[in-house]
């Protein structure tokens, strides 16, 4: 990307994130309360993930799982911490609206790579590298190709290595083209389909 095509993505970011927050706070507060009643801890997640150049940076969502860890980084359907009010949220997606205020304070944008642990991204080798160019998107097109991503990793034997040696390397390869093809039209396409589900 140029720099004036970075400009713009930014610029993008900025004034949607800004009227997203104002038109959606109270609504994400109610979630947030009702996510920290199903899961007994605070309505909203925090953790560190990768980010562009490949800093870490805090990324929030309403917290859909129980404080408990089982030892991996992948989720699968069906995951016993996964609340019932969680697995509504992770289902419509609301559960990622606190993402708004990632992107107002520069550490995410709408569209791009999803925030990955680290462990990935943040070990990216050659021509694969560019994608730290990018800040970490809600949605992109490697998160729209595996919309159902929870579900097929609950469907193999080893989620854990399918993860890491189908989907992980196909998600590379489908950000580094959206990092060659962008525009502002495809942003918006993406975003459109996220929210409706059409292209």
């Amino acid at each position: 990307m140029t720099p004036a095509q970075h400009f713009r993505k930014r610029a993008f970011d900025l004034a949607a994130s800004a009227l997203g927050l104002l038109a959606l706070g109270l609504p994400l507060l109610a979630l947030a309360l009702l996510a920290r009643r199903s899961t007994g801890a605070s309505g909203f997640f925090v953790q560190e993930r990768v980010g562009r150049g490949g800093r870490l940076v805090p990324i929030v969502k309403l917290r859909t799982m129980r404080p408990t860890s089982n030892g991996s980084t992948v989720t699968t359907a069906g995951d016993p911490r996964i609340t019932r009010f969680g697995a509504f949220l992770r289902r419509t997606k609301l559960d990622e609206l606190p993402q708004l205020w990632c992107v107002l304070r520069g550490h995410m944008s709408f569209v791009g790579p999803r925030p990955d642990v680290p462990g990935y991204a943040d070990r990216l080798q050659g021509d694969d590298r560019r994608i730290l160019e990018l800040r970490p998107g809600i949605t992109g097109p490697a998160t729209l190709a595996f919309r159902d991503e929870e579900e097929l990793l609950a469907a193999q034997p080893d989620p854990q290595r399918y993860n890491d040696e189908v989907l992980w390397p196909a998600k590379v390869r489908l950000n580094r083209e959206y990092l060659d093809h962008w525009t502002l039209r495809g942003d918006l396409a993406s975003i459109w389909q996220t929210l409706f589900g059409k292209p």
